[in-house]
This record gives structure tokens, C-alpha cells and sequence, in this order.
């Protein structure tokens, strides 16, 4: 029986593991602008340092019965990885990686408590709002700071150009015409540095929020609520601010609808995106018809040997178009179990965790059609796929379930089958 106290007590370990991850690039950041020049393999070894810290995590707590879903999901991927690497003639280990994160945050979710996870996000939401309030009110101390242009030019190899003599990021200045609130002159990036980051982040509390609003003290909800609200002012995400809409609606209805409706969502995507390229097909550049078209575009140009894994060096031209990525980075049947993962792993039991399954899925696959594929940065996904493993055995906590070794479970499978 797992008491209140239980629930709340907190594992600091998993939280630094987590916490890292979304504030990572912003640490390297400030170490490039003001320490020593860093380049890519920073932040690569960086990343891999995180993960391992929640490998070590996980392989000591052990896999279990209960981690088989996941654990497939992790093994296909790398298996399709090597099969890749092998008929391109060149390592590609990108969608794995991706996988991976996936694999990590999601087993530390399934061990971590409520108080674990709360804290987790408080402390995440103080750090992004702390940052968004030094990029509002004080720009060039958070220009100074980070000095985001030079980092990306050091550590992506983008080459900037500043129109203003601004530090800042040029893809978060503010394209004409383009939708605004008009708060600040650009858009917002806070600790993230670019804005693509932070929009995803807002969608990632907006889920947390409406998953636990019921449960959340009234200092977390204004905490919570009054972030969102202020990135979605400053960052002028019309998908988010969309998406809180979806939010507002879903807490009442997605309680009574099954998870196992989730399936229809990413068809569904797919379909209205040929509707819209159907009736706008000219529709081009920064609007959502633009961005749908361009994907649809993508999309029936793939032809059999993306589709088999054959063209995976083509995979990074794609970054805008998410199911695209998706099927030159990991063959199309990565992009089907990526599908049928993110609608089968969360439990649908409670009300929590059907508003969740929902919103994750519609999150996800309403992204990848107009956000590329920045859904799978280990800035976002971390928190993501934390609370996606936490929800799975939600409120109780795996510690309630008997657990049978995963090794064991797949040779009883196996004798089973034969």
C-alpha cells in the first residue's frame, strides 16, 4: 500500500538527470560566450552523458515484464540503425538516438513517485520562466549571457547574420507579416535559445497542467498556468496557442473517450494535411498552410528507396517535415512502430491517464505535420516521455506490480509461442 508520504518523497538523482536535459544547451551556452569556444562535440558528448547518467539508473534498478514495450521499441530501432549504417555505407545512429531518449525518460518515469515529478517540472518551469524574464525585460544581459549567435554558429555550423547587431538567434527574429501578439520585437526563446524549443516546452506544461490540473496546489497551477500564458505571448506559437484550446476541451472530454481511439489521430493528421494541399496547393513559406503543404510536398515525393532505408544521408533536409524525417531516418516501418508506441505505451485507466494519452498523441502527430522534427530533442522529449512512464502505472507507482525480469518474461513468451 503506498502511502501519501511515499508519494511525495523526491529522487534527486533522477531529477538532476532530468533537469539536465533541459538546461543543457543553455549551460554550454553560457560556457562558449563567456569561458572558452565550444564545437559540436560538446554538445553531443554532453547529451551522451545524460543519457548514460539515466542508463546507469535504469540498469541498476533492472528491466522488468513490464518495460518489454519499450525495450522492442529500443532494439528494432538500433537493429534498423545497423541495417541502415550498413546499406548507406556510412553510421547512421540519428533516429536511434532519438529512440533512445525515448527508451531512457520513459523507464526513469515508470520509478519515479509524484513528488518526483512535480518537482522535476516546478523546477524546470522556474528555470524557463527565470530565463524568459531576463530575455523580456533585460535583452542585452541575456544576450551576454548566452550570446545564442555565436553558439549556434560554434556548435550547429549555421552561419548567422545579424541585421541589428543582435545576439540573439536569427530564426527567433520576427519575419514580417508573421503572426504576433507584438509583446517584444522577436520572438521568444528563453533558456533555450531558439524558439522553436520553447513553443514545444509550452506544450509539454500545457499536457502536465491539464493532465493534473485536479491534483496541482494553487501556487503550481498559477506557476504553471501564468508560464504558459507568458510563452504564449512572447513566443507567437500559433500551433500552441491552438493546442491550449485542444486542452481546454480535452480535459472534459478526452476522460470519456478509450485510449485506444489514439490510433485514429496521426491518420487523421495525415489526411486533413492532403485536404489542405487539395485546396491551397500554392500555399507556401511561415503560415500553417505553408508548412502543411510543404509536408504533403515531401511526402509524395518519397519514393521506394527512402522508404526502404536506402537514403538516409537526405534525412537532415527534412527537419521541417516530421513524418518525412521520420521515414528517410528510420525506414517507414520505424515510422508504424513509432506510431503504434506512442498510442499503446500509456495506460488508459483513469482520467489522468486518458486525458494524457490523448493529448501526447495529438501533441506529437500534429507537430511532426508542421513542426518537423523537434519533437524528438532531448530538450522537450526528456520531460515528456518522463511524465509519459510516471502515468503509466500512476497513482500507485510500478512498486505495486509484481515484477518478473524482462529476460525472464521474453523466454516464458517464447515457450509459450512454441
Amino acid at each position: 500500500m503506498t502511502n501519501n508520504r511515499t508519494l511525495e518523497t523526491r529522487d534527486y538523482y533522477v531529477i538532476g538527470v532530468v533537469l539536465s536535459s533541459v538546461l543543457y544547451n543553455c549551460v554550454l551556452a553560457m560556457i562558449n560566450a563567456n569561458v572558452m569556444r565550444l564545437g559540436f562535440a560538446h554538445v553531443a558528448l554532453t547529451e551522451i552523458l545524460i543519457l548514460f547518467a539515466g542508463l546507469v539508473f535504469i540498469l541498476r534498478k533492472g528491466l522488468y515484464e513490464e518495460d518489454i514495450g519499450v525495450l522492442l521499441f529500443a532494439v528494432f530501432t538500433l537493429a534498423m540503425a545497423a541495417y541502415m549504417s550498413a546499406v548507406n555505407r556510412t553510421v547512421f545512429i540519428d533516429y536511434f538516438r532519438n529512440v533512445l531518449i525515448i527508451f531512457c525518460f520513459a523507464i526513469l518515469g515508470t520509478w519515479a513517485n509524484r513528488g518526483t515529478v512535480r518537482t522535476a517540472f516546478k523546477w524546470s518551469c522556474w528555470c524557463v520562466l527565470g530565463g524568459l524574464v531576463i530575455e523580456i525585460f533585460l535583452l542585452d544581459l541575456y544576450g551576454t549571457l548566452f550570446y545564442p549567435m555565436s553558439y549556434f554558429e560554434n556548435t550547429r555550423g549555421l552561419e548567422q547574420i545579424s541585421f541589428d547587431g543582435s545576439k540573439l538567434f536569427q530564426n527567433v527574429l520576427r519575419i514580417p507579416g508573421r503572426f504576433s501578439f507584438g509583446i517584444i520585437d522577436h520572438r521568444a526563446a528563453s533558456i533555450f535559445l531558439e524558439q522553436v524549443s520553447l513553443a514545444n516546452f509550452c506544450g509539454v506544461l500545457l499536457i502536465f497542467l491539464t493532465t493534473f490540473w485536479g491534483n496541482l496546489k494553487r501556487g503550481e497551477r498559477l506557476l504553471f498556468f501564468g508560464t504558459i500564458v507568458l510563452i504564449l505571448l512572447t513566443n507567437d506559437s500559433r500551433t500552441m496557442l491552438m493546442f491550449s484550446f485542444v486542452c481546454l476541451i480535452g480535459y472534459f472530454l478526452f476522460p470519456r473517450m478509450p485510449t485506444a481511439w489514439t490510433l485514429i489521430y496521426m491518420p487523421l493528421v495525415l489526411m486533413l494535411g492532403f485536404v489542405v494541399y487539395f485546396l491551397r496547393p500554392g500555399a507556401d513559406g511561415d503560415t500553417l498552410d505553408g508548412r502543411v503543404v510543404l509536408t504533403v510536398k515531401h511526402i509524395m515525393e518519397i519514393d521506394v528507396f527512402a522508404v526502404l532505408g536506402l537514403e538516409a544521408a537526405k534525412a537532415a533536409q527534412f527537419a521541417d517535415s516530421g513524418y518525412v524525417y521520420a521515414v528517410y531516418a528510420g525506414t517507414i516501418f520505424g515510422l508504424l512502430l513509432f506510431w503504434l508506441f506512442v498510442c499503446l505505451f500509456p495506460a488508459g485507466q483513469t482520467a489522468e491517464q486518458r486525458r494524457f494519452a490523448h493529448l501526447l498523441s495529438i501533441f506529437l502527430f500534429v507537430n511532426m505535420m508542421i513542426g518537423g522534427n523537434a519533437v524528438f530533442s532531448i530538450k522537450v522529449a526528456a520531460l515528456l516521455w518522463f511524465l509519459a512512464g510516471y502515468l503509466k502505472f500512476a497513482p500507485g507507482g510500478r512498486e505495486s506490480h509484481d515484477r518478473t525480469p524482462a529476460l525472464q518474461a521474453g523466454a516464458a513468451s517464447v515457450r509459450k509461442q512454441t
